[in-house]
């Protein structure tokens, strides 16, 4: 249930709910806005202290969530949640904050000549994994630590935050050392220890929707990320599995608003893995700013046909900084900033 605090409401009197939820055996969850702070309160048939709660004259009201997923929910919480990285906001409805860089991290040269050219171009924030998961054990798959190092090289440089991915429990720890947005990938979104160890980290978190998941299965995935105590979150749809197979993977582009509608978190989207086609990251990029995404993620390679992981859907530096533009003039339409 969500628990509505009246305004003008004490820190005192805050905590003294807080206690009392404790004091029931349920977990609460506290978002401070402008002028209200809500709890949300975790627990098997919470709703039946209710009337408890309403007693209390610093209380405006109680409702049931009626979602399985309660502190996804906008429900529990009615404006957009805005994820800070560094000097990047992601979320809001405002800014379009692009990630860019290489599929994997090959090399320090590699990576640093991409990262400049990016940043030059307007990305926000580098990606590149250091940790590869791939369908044949025989793929490379990725340099780990040594490329969890060029990566914050690269970011010193650039003065651009960093996101990669973490395949397990294990990495968690690794990986936050060096990056500032930690990637749960498509294959881990159910991965239900790793997400509450990410959950219990101190680092945004970037989750990607599973293959073969609704969205439903996906915010209940971030529902494991908020209770464990990380409220940091960003949704990614990068295409589910369907029997077209004309592209890589089906860019569910309605998920975007859907999930709009249903949550207070930002959602991005990542037209590579979505398409696996260079030529159609452009016109799905265009298409998801229009759908409302908050930001987008794409594999930039300075030699995609030499690249090591997923060249036949990165795209050249020049061709990133044309997408840039027509991103920006499509965020411009819409009233956002580009």
């Amino acid at each position: 249930m969500v628990i509505t605090l009246k305004p003008g409401t004490t820190e005192k009197g805050i905590q003294h709910v807080l206690d009392k939820i404790k004091e029931l055996g349920f977990t609460p969850h506290v978002s401070k806005g402008a002028e209200r702070t809500i709890i949300g309160v975790i627990g098997e048939n919470a709703i039946r202290s209710r009337e408890i709660f309403q007693a209390m004259f610093i209380v405006e009201s109680v409702m049931p969530i009626s979602r399985p997923y309660k502190l996804v929910s906008r429900e529990f919480k009615s404006e957009d949640t805005v994820v800070k990285v560094g000097n990047v906001e992601i979320g809001g409805n405002k800014e379009i904050a692009v990630m860019a860089g290489p599929c994997a991290v090959e090399s320090r040269t590699q990576l640093l000549k991409v990262a400049q050219e990016v940043k030059e171009a307007g990305a926000r924030i580098l990606r590149g994994g250091a940790f590869k998961p791939r369908t044949s054990p025989y793929s490379f798959q990725g340099l780990g630590e040594e490329g969890l190092k060029y990566l914050a090289e690269a970011s010193e440089v650039t003065h651009l935050p960093v996101v990669t991915e973490a395949r397990n429990v294990r990495q968690v720890e690794l990986v936050a050392r060096y990056a500032h947005i930690v990637q749960v990938g498509a294959r881990n979104m159910q991965n239900f220890d790793l997400l509450k160890e990410v959950g219990r980290g101190k680092k945004p978190v970037l989750l990607k929707r599973g293959m073969s998941s609704t969205v439903k299965e996906f915010l209940m995935s971030a529902e494991y990320i908020l209770s464990s105590g990380n409220y940091d979150v960003i949704l990614c749809e990068r295409g589910i599995r369907t029997f077209e197979d004309g592209t890589r993977f089906t860019l569910d582009l309605s998920a975007v608003s859907l999930i709009k509608q249903l949550s207070h978190l930002p959602v991005i989207v990542d037209p590579s893995h979505a398409t696996g086609n260079r030529d159609l990251i452009g016109p799905m990029s265009r298409a998801a700013i229009a759908a409302g995404s908050d930001g987008l993620m794409i594999e930039v390679h300075s030699r995609p046909e030499e690249a090591l992981s997923d060249g036949f859907q990165s795209i050249r530096p020049d061709d990133f900084r044309k997408l840039m533009k027509e991103v920006r003039s499509v965020a411009r339409a819409l009233g956002r900033k580009g």
